[in-house]
């Protein structure tokens, strides 16, 4: 629901001079590498959120953020996606291929689209209209659902919308009909079947459709959407279907229709030679096309466009080799050359670049609920009657140093291990089996320790240390809120948003709520590299301890499921106001136990009906007194109409 706009300006706990930094959070989770200018670390040891596109406004403590919703009645787990960021990017993109267009003295124009499967969440793409509309940014729909929401807004003048995908009849003829209001759409054809069926309806509602063709390339990208390139991808024609097409269109009059050509490049490619090469084909396929008497001025080579996640600038399937502007400017210089050597006019670039808009502008914030650990801080004392193995693992301790971590790693793998056979074979009694246990646990702890507080060392970390990692369970679903981390391995940068100016003591894997083994994160990106294992803190009684997803407003808002029945979390927009607050703009309560039980065809009220039912029944038998049924159907209710998340006291 909509709340009233109101601005909170937090008490700032750090001082005005933005130069200091907290070292050991920037230094260790990489803020610098991968956050694109728009979180940094504060002098309070908490994540600040910037406006990258005013960099004097002072930030915004992400930490007092959360505590200030919660004082709204708005808990953790919160879907947190700020406005500015997206309208930054927005701002970025079309600034980039401005400039890369001026620099190159390109003849054409830019005008990108938002695929709205990206995120179809109404409050992203009413906002992405609204920024977009001085850059005549437009739409890209693959559904009827989709084209209803880009028909029901106002554009700007010259934006466009593309209509991909599958196209029944009823698509076409509301597409078609769209042009008399104004609006600037075009239907790319998907396939030879579409050619009749458009020019039907064309012919029926006499409209001189704006039309594209959708042509698959031979060059494949790398990355996890390799399938979506080449010419094994599952959308546009073949070089035969193309030509099948423009003879089709010729014989019904109606080729110089044909005005934009369509090639989808792939999605988050690291390699920006992979973009060049795949812009060069489509614009071959664009001046051989011309040449058969196709009327085409647009260019449209789909998505593609990264998003760094890691830091890494690398290409690799979670980073990028290139920036924004790099990107921009190579596919301009690489159309204008190709262009002109066939001494074609320059088409309006257009770019299908969705996660690379909206990607850096949502973060999920959660607080971690329990912790399990696989170390020890209690000492083991030695006695005369152990067992020498025991004996030996006791002794560990006094040799531990960081030179010499590897050799008590090996030493206490080995002497566990030779316990732990003995036991099994009946040669070792339960007592000192438990004993060599929270010994191992108690070492484990002096190694995790040592090498906490020694993090620049070049001591590489013993094999298998991360089987010693904690388990923080954290109070979230990564099927509902991060599904791409479960399915395809996806990098998001994860770090907590407070406490940053400590050493954390501490090395965890993250576990979500659910009761599915696949419910962890187990790959985190560091400052240097990416690591099996999160430096975190140790929790500390009855005080929440917060961890933030960063860059998931691509897909991961509408992926997700109802995994264990976890529903839609928190959701909340705010606007920062450059004195370190923020106003709220938008909020949306997270699904109740109620909603989500009615997406799988449960009647709540039929539920609580038949629980009344069964409670009565115990009542009646004398096993319940009618105190007992009183509260059981409260807490019944209470808990379907409550957040499917955790809510704590």
């Amino acid at each position: 629901m909509a709340t009233a706009t109101t601005t909170i300006t937090p008490v700032p706990a750090f001082s005005d001079d933005l130069e200091t930094t907290a070292p050991a959070g920037e230094d260790l989770y990489g803020f610098s590498r991968w956050s694109a200018d728009l979180v940094r670390v504060l002098p309070n040891g908490n994540v600040g959120l910037c406006n990258p596109a005013v960099p004097d406004q002072i930030p915004t403590d992400l930490l007092a953020v959360v505590k200030s919703l919660q004082l709204r009645g708005i808990r953790s787990p919160i879907l947190l996606r700020v406005a500015d960021f997206l309208k930054y990017r927005i701002d970025r993109l079309n600034g980039a291929f401005t400039e890369a267009i001026d620099e190159l003295e390109y003849r054409g124009t830019y005008q990108g689209v938002f695929p709205i499967k990206v995120n179809q969440q109404a409050q992203v793409v009413d906002r992405i209209i609204d920024y977009g509309r001085v850059h005549n940014f437009g739409l890209e729909v693959g559904s009827k659902a989709e084209l209803l929401i880009a028909l029901s807004h106002e554009l700007g003048p010259k934006a466009a919308i593309i209509c991909n995908g599958v196209k029944d009849e009823s698509f076409l003829r509301l597409a078609l009909m769209s042009q008399r209001l104004g609006f600037n759409t075009f239907i790319v054809l998907e396939s030879p079947r579409e050619v009749d069926l458009v020019l039907n309806i064309a012919d029926e509602v006499n409209i001189r459709p704006r039309l594209g063709v959708r042509i698959k390339l031979t060059n494949t990208v790398s990355g996890n959407w390799a399938r979506s390139s080449g010419d094994r991808s599952t959308f546009g024609m073949t070089v035969a279907q193309v030509m099948e097409v423009v003879e089709a269109m010729g014989e019904r009059d109606y080729l110089d229709c044909l005005v934009l050509q369509h090639s989808h490049l792939g999605s988050q490619i690291g390699n920006i030679l992979e973009i060049r090469q795949a812009v060069q084909e489509a614009c071959r396929f664009y001046c051989e096309l011309s040449a058969v008497g196709a009327n085409l001025s647009y260019l449209d080579i789909g998505g593609g466009l990264g998003v760094d996640y890691t830091g890494e600038h690398a290409a690799t399937a979670n980073s990028v080799n290139y920036s924004l502007e790099e990107y921009a400017v190579n596919v301009v210089d690489t159309v204008k050359i190709v262009m002109d050597e066939h001494s074609i006019e320059h088409p309006t670039i257009v770019t299908e670049s969705g996660r690379a808009c909206v990607a850096h502008s949502s973060m999920l914030l959660f607080n971690i609920i329990d912790v399990t650990e696989f170390t020890s801080s209690t000492p083991v004392v030695a006695e005369a009657d152990d067992h020498p193995y025991l004996a030996s693992i006791l002794e560990i301790e006094e040799y531990l140093s960081l030179e010499r971590v590897q050799e008590c790693w090996n030493d206490l793998a080995y002497y566990r291990g030779e316990i732990r056979q003995l036991f099994g074979v009946g040669r070792l009694s339960l007592k000192q089996a438990a004993k060599a246990e929270r010994a191992h646990l108690y070492l484990l702890s002096l190694i995790n320790d040592l090498l906490a507080r020694n993090p620049a060392s070049d001591v590489e970390l013993p094999e298998g240390l991360d089987l010693t990692a904690d388990i923080y369970h954290g109070n979230f679903s990564l099927f509902q809120s991060l599904p791409d981390i479960w399915a395809i391995d996806q990098l998001h940068p994860i770090a907590p948003i407070h406490r940053l100016n400590e050493t954390p003591t501490r090395h965890a894997v993250i576990s979500d709520m659910t009761c599915d083994s696949d419910g962890t994160i187990g790959r985190f990106v560091l400052a240097d590299g990416i690591a099996s294992t999160l430096p975190v803190h140790k929790v500390e009684p009855d005080e929440d301890y917060y961890l933030g997803v960063f860059f998931i407003g691509a897909y991961q808002e509408t992926l997700g499921d109802l995994h264990n029945m976890f529903g839609d979390t928190n959701v909340v927009t705010i606007g920062l106001d450059g004195r370190g607050g923020f106003e709220v703009l938008h909020e949306q309560e997270g699904d109740t136990v109620a909603e989500v039980m009615s997406y799988v065809e449960y009647s709540p009220r039929g539920m609580l009906d038949r629980f009344k039912a069964i409670v009565e029944r115990g009542v009646a038998s004398g096993r319940l007194s009618p105190t007992d049924r009183r509260h059981m159907i409260a807490s019944f209710k209470q808990s379907i109409n409550g957040y499917t998340y955790f809510e704590g006291s």
